[in-house]
C-alpha cells in the first residue's frame, strides 16, 4: 500500500450491501490514528468507538493543537458520474499547529450516523507513523487531483 491509497474494509463493503450505510445521507467522518494498529482490508468488524472487534478510536492521535478529533467530511455526494457510482468529498485540511500531533499514520473513514460507528475504509498517511502538523498544515488529497473517495465501476 502506498501513501495516499484509499482501501475499503471488506466488512465495510459488505455493510453497504446490507443497507447499513447510506452514502447519500449518513454523516461520514475521518479520524487520524497512530501506527499502533495498522488497518487492513480484512480487519475484523472495524469501528470508531462503537461496538465491533477493532476499535480504531483507541489509537487516535492527540486532539487539540489543530486537530480536534474526527473530521466531518464536507461536500459528500453519492451519485452516478458518467455511468460509475461515485462517492465524493471535499479534501480535508488539518491546519498547522506547533502543539499538534506528530505521529499520524492512517485516516479511518467511518459512518458517524450509524450507532455502532462502523468503519468503511482507510487511507495511508504515513505507515511509519510520522505525519506531523507541527510545522505545516496537511491536506488529505482524495484520489489525486479529484475528490473521488470511492468509485464502483460496473463490469
Amino acid at each position: 500500500m502506498a501513501t495516499g491509497d484509499i482501501k475499503w474494509f471488506q466488512q465495510g463493503l459488505l455493510d453497504l450491501g446490507n443497507k447499513i450505510h447510506n452514502l447519500s445521507s449518513d454523516v461520514l467522518q475521518l479520524g487520524i490514528v497512530t501506527s499502533a494498529v495498522a488497518p487492513s482490508m480484512a480487519t475484523a468488524a472495524p469501528h470508531w468507538g462503537g461496538t465491533g472487534t477493532t476499535n480504531f478510536a483507541t489509537n487516535q492521535v492527540g486532539v487539540g493543537g489543530g486537530y480536534t478529533g474526527p473530521i466531518t467530511l464536507a461536500g459528500v455526494t453519492w451519485s452516478n458520474v458518467a455511468g460509475v457510482p461515485t462517492l465524493r468529498a471535499t479534501d480535508p485540511v488539518i491546519p498547522q499547529n506547533a502543539a499538534g500531533f506528530a505521529n499520524g499514520a492512517y485516516g479511518i473513514i467511518f459512518n458517524s450516523t450509524d450507532a455502532n460507528k462502523r468503519a468503511l475504509g482507510f487511507i495511508e498517511l504515513s505507515a511509519a507513523g510520522t505525519l506531523s502538523i507541527v510545522s505545516g498544515s496537511f491536506t488529505i488529497d482524495f484520489q489525486g487531483a479529484g475528490t473521488d473517495v470511492l468509485r464502483v465501476t460496473p463490469s
